[in-house]
């Protein structure tokens, strides 16, 4: 069994000082380069007089100065890089102690009328998706919250596969994060993939020899007028000619230009992790199908990116004044960099989508390999065809402090339906949440905090928060009916284990009661499975009636004039409630 906090700060001590020696390799070399600067600076004025020596240490000085400033943006890069991965292994020395409640809450993925996502914390401050979220591009937490929301019972042993190799991959998955966090992307990955794929080539095929030629022409007249062959004035008429051509496309050109300074930096982002992908061994099949995924007639696609990049870059240097007039009027620069960058775009938009989405998988999937990374002692469920739905033994929540969790034992069969009763704060939501968490992580393909778990892949559908809407003028009672209309209709397509928290609250008692026994009639002739947990006792009678259903409780005791809770699950139904002692306790009556 690994441990996270040891791997975490040895690997927070190697990079520090890794980052240190670059940062010291970076003083060295800038100190370097003002050396070679002065150096060459006053051997040239010593070497005035003899022109030929002084353009020799000239010129050496600028292939030297060149060269350190090559090493220097490398290192500097390095230490870039050494950065991130620090930040990263700080932070999860952080989220290890509790404390992730500062990160990304996920809101924008909250849905109200979702199977389940509103009702077991998925998304919001101190949520599941805050917790295990280590996404490093907005189409990964897409992906993520996807993963979570899919409500999928389909192969689910590949993804537990999956996620238990990259949580063997600890370093390559921060290599991978920290390499993605040094670029920063402005244009989202469905809007590249729509501008690719809605554009129409305005170049015409002449271009990919007519550049050239151009450029050939134009070295020869340079050639001439040199050695005054031919009068200077060919120079100015032929490089009217040239911005003439030029300027046939200029307005196109331009825009070109715009969309794709808008989208060469993803690019540069795309082309480094897809390289990261590449490079790795992988022996589960999904991320070998993933893998695959990105290769192009035996070309990667890192490469393919890689080449694009260099066009959009050559593509923006048009912006400089010297190369616009010069570089367009003799060598038709432009036209050339723009039919390299139509060309790449008829012969690959209809696969970037397909690239971007394997980054973005494996962007989320590292989420998830990182959580069963952090949790050692979690397991992944036995992903049985026969039996319960559920037997998990010191099954618990997996956000609480695991040295005050209180872990119970659940084995529910198939369509078994549980009436879980207890007092107030004994631990029923929480157990409710618990074992709806058990359902979409196991899922998901993820391990579950439990000692042992075997489960029978079953979707959730849940109705435990319900709230009034005054923009759709729904009462709560309202709005409680058609949450269980919707579960209603839900169950009939196919089956789902229902999580119910208090249903019909918003009537009274008497209504209350003959509801909710009505309810649970009709779900357990339906032959669901599920939990309800209920203040009403009275529901418990219908154990005695209907064998599918089976009572539990979460006990409290007052001892000394003080309230006690164990939060264990118990069979049988709650003798002590405690609203009125609680009440009096705070000196409410």
């Amino acid at each position: 069994m690994n441990d996270p906090l040891e791997y975490y700060t040895k690997h927070l001590e190697t990079y520090q000082q890794e980052e240190q020696k670059r940062g010291k390799h970076i003083i060295l070399l800038s100190a370097l380069r003002v050396l070679v600067f002065i150096t060459v600076g006053f051997a040239i004025y010593i070497l005035f007089d003899y022109w030929q020596l002084a353009a020799l240490v000239g010129l050496t000085g600028v292939i030297l100065f060149t060269y350190l400033l090559s090493k220097y943006s490398n290192v500097k890069k390095e230490r870039a890089f050494y950065k991130e991965l620090i930040k990263i292994n700080e932070e999860e020395i952080t989220i290890l102690s509790g404390s992730f409640y500062h990160r990304n809450k996920g809101l924008e993925f909250q849905e109200a009328h979702h199977f389940y996502s509103a009702d077991i914390d998925l998304f919001g401050h101190g949520s599941f998706f805050q917790y295990i979220n280590r996404t490093t591009i907005s189409e990964g937490s897409m992906k993520l919250a996807e993963a979570l929301k899919v409500n999928d019972i389909s192969n689910i042993k590949l993804r537990q596969e999956a996620i238990k190799e990259l949580s063997s991959k600890p370093q390559w998955r921060q290599h991978y994060a920290g390499t993605s966090s040094l670029v920063s992307v402005e244009t989202s990955a469905q809007n590249i993939i729509s501008w690719l794929l809605k554009h129409k080539s305005f170049l015409p095929g002449i271009m990919r020899w007519l550049p050239v030629s151009f450029g050939i022409i134009s070295l020869v007249i340079l050639g001439l007028t040199i050695f005054n062959i031919i009068d200077q004035s060919w120079i100015g008429y032929w490089l009217l000619v040239g911005l003439a051509v030029t300027g046939i496309y200029l307005k196109k050109i331009n825009n070109l230009a715009t969309n794709c300074d808008k989208v060469k930096e993803t690019f540069r982002q795309y082309a480094s992790l897809l390289n990261q992908i590449e490079n790795e061994t992988f022996s589960s099949k999904e991320l070998q199908k993933k893998q695959n995924q990105i290769k192009s007639n035996g070309k990667k696609a890192s490469i393919i990116f890689k080449e694009f990049s260099k066009s959009l870059d050559a593509l923006d240097n048009r912006n400089n004044l010297i190369s616009a007039i010069f570089g367009n009027g003799l060598f038709l620069l432009d036209l050339k960099n723009s039919y390299k960058v139509e060309k790449w775009i008829s012969e690959h938009a209809n696969k970037v989508s397909d690239w971007f989405e394997v980054v973005s998988f494996f962007d989320a999937y590292n989420s998830l390999g990182n959580f069963a990374f952090n949790h050692p002692e979690f397991v992944f469920p036995e992903i049985i065809k026969n039996g319960p739905v559920i037997n998990a033994t010191q099954l618990g929540h997996p956000l609480l402090n695991k040295t005050k969790r209180v872990d119970s034992d659940l084995l529910i069969d198939n369509e078994q339906f549980f009436i879980v009763t207890g007092a107030n704060m004994a631990g029923k939501s929480t157990f409710l949440r618990t074992v709806s968490l058990h359902i979409v992580m196991a899922n998901v393909g993820l391990p579950v905090c439990a000692k042992s778990s075997q489960y029978f892949p079953v979707k959730l559908i849940t109705s435990m928060r319900t709230n009034d809407s005054l923009s759709e003028e729904s009462s709560y009672f309202f709005s409680e009916l058609k949450r269980l209309k919707y579960i209603v209709d839900a169950i009939k397509k196919e089956p789902y284990f229902i999580v119910l928290d208090e249903i019909l609250k918003g009537t009274n008692s008497t209504d209350k009661a003959i509801g909710s026994k009505k309810f649970v009639e009709k779900l357990v002739a339906s032959k669901a499975t599920g939990i309800i947990a209920t203040h009403d006792l009275s529901l418990c009678e219908i154990e005695k009636e209907l064998n599918e259903v089976k009572n539990y409780f979460f006990d409290a005791e007052i001892i000394n004039d003080e309230l006690y809770f164990d939060y264990t699950l118990k069979q049988g139904v709650c003798k002590n409630m405690n609203a009125s002692f609680l009440l009096k306790k705070m000196d409410i009556i």
